[in-house]
């Protein structure tokens, strides 16, 4: 079972357990984003019984939910099958120009993007997992690196280490036992307790650097973006190439630039 499939099949089963005197909650509606959320299990076309079979419903309530969700252009049709709809990049729209944090992060981010020329990433901190909100991009990159929206672990990431270097050692452990730790790369990170001894290094220089953790040929450093009260709230992540960077260099020219800029966001 895929982790997208599993995230819907948790809230799938959260949503049953929901007690039945609570008018507010729609169950409808939350089938609904259900049947959106399927579409996260591959990156082509779906059918009807497919996206059924990724949501957790019966094939009639299903074929309902799409027919209504393509009526409102949040689905659409192709040759192929069912695709999410262009009115979900509205909704997407709607967030970004209303979360103040992005609004105050362009700037900073695209001053760091001239002074590094290499991409720069703000992830927003969403528990297991670090989700882009802004990507700047250098002269090469895969096309996945381009797309806000996308998930990736925190326990492995140089931003997602970062947070964790902030969060309290039970909360810390909490996530790490929760996290689907399994290997991307064969340098990934993925015993607890080598991860605890990266967090502690971390506290020390003030950034998480992660070396081909996620993608080979690829070093990173993160930064953890905090809030008024001090608490972690997203990472500020700058990527470059093992073809062109060795670490120790990375790390003396991107460290400060990438910590002067978390710091200027900070509240």
């Amino acid at each position: 079972m895929s982790t997208t499939t599993k995230r819907i099949k948790n809230r799938a089963e959260a949503d049953t357990s929901i007690e039945k005197p609570d008018r507010l909650f729609v169950e409808s509606l939350a089938r609904g984003f259900r049947v959106l959320e399927a579409f996260a299990e591959a990156p082509t076309p779906m059918s009807l019984s497919q996206i059924a079979k990724a949501a957790g419903l019966d094939k009639s309530a299903a074929q309902r939910l799409t027919y209504t969700l393509a009526k409102l252009g949040y689905v659409e049709k192709t040759a192929g099958g069912l695709v999410p709809g262009r009115r979900l990049l509205e909704r997407s729209f709607d967030y970004l120009r209303t979360t103040p944090l992005v609004n105050r992060a362009i700037p900073i981010l695209a001053d760091l993007r001239r002074a590094v020329q290499e991409r720069v990433d703000l992830s927003l901190f969403d528990d297991l997992s670090m989700l882009y909100l802004v990507r700047m991009q250098s002269k090469r990159d895969t096309f996945y690196a381009h797309l806000v929206g996308r998930r990736v672990p925190t326990f492995c990431t140089s931003g997602g280490r970062a947070v964790l270097s902030h969060l309290p050692e039970d909360r810390v452990l909490d996530i790490l036992e929760r996290s689907d730790r399994r290997k991307i790369t064969p340098r990934t990170t993925t015993e607890i307790s080598e991860i605890l001894e990266r967090l502690a290094e971390v506290r020390e220089t003030g950034y998480s650097l992660a070396i081909e953790e996620v993608l080979i040929g690829e070093v990173a450093i993160g930064v953890a973006v905090l809030d008024n009260k001090g608490a972690p709230i997203a990472a500020i992540h700058v990527a470059g190439s093992l073809a062109e960077w060795k670490p120790e260099e990375f790390v003396q020219r991107v460290g400060p630039l990438v910590i002067a800029a978390a710091n200027g966001l900070r509240g």
